[in-house]
């Protein structure tokens, strides 16, 4: 009996302890990889944007303007007259092709025929979203555009490869407001 009470006391007694749960182990993060990661990007754009600037460049009878959103253009058929651009909503219709650096065709336009793209609602090429609402119908403008502002660092899957710049040439058919 006093075997069985003594027994009892003791589970009582360790039952009723503070039981201090165990915190999971979570390493650091690691800001390195990040920072180099960062380091690298940055030097492989600056790289890229060299390679532009010297395509551009040995193209001297071509004026190129320097977008504020990472890309380059210049008008190979500007209208004067005052006409609509593209506003967020609108439905255009463009035709373009898609070039390497060095002006070999990636994608005629017959391939990519004609484009219905509704302004800032569609995912499209990222410098030709905003290169679009710099044009008036009837206007022909090529883009040389850096790799981060087209298919980046997986491409397209197909003909364009990773971290791949290249020249878009888009003439704009129509606006539908």
């Amino acid at each position: 009996m006093k075997i069985r009470v003594l027994f009892f006391l003791s589970i009582l007694c360790f039952s009723c302890s503070k039981i201090t749960p165990r915190r999971p182990i979570q390493p650091k993060p690691s800001t390195t990889i990040l920072k180099e990661t960062i380091k690298e990007s940055k030097r492989l754009n600056a790289l890229e944007n060299q390679k532009i600037i010297d395509v551009i460049r040995r193209d001297s009878t071509t004026n190129y303007l320097v977008s504020p959103n990472g890309f380059w253009y210049t008008y190979a058929n500007k209208i004067t007259k005052d006409s609509p651009i593209p506003q967020p909503g609108d439905v255009v219709t463009l035709a373009y092709n898609i070039q390497d650096l060095e002006g070999n065709i990636i994608y005629s336009k017959e391939e990519l025929k004609t484009k219905t793209y509704t302004v800032d609602k569609e995912d499209f090429i990222a410098a030709l979203q905003y290169g679009i609402k710099l044009m008036k119908i009837g206007e022909t403008i090529t883009f040389v555009i850096p790799s981060y502002n087209a298919y980046g660092v997986v491409g397209d899957g197909k003909k364009i490869g990773i971290n791949k710049s290249i020249k878009s040439t888009v003439t704009l058919i129509n606006i539908k407001q």
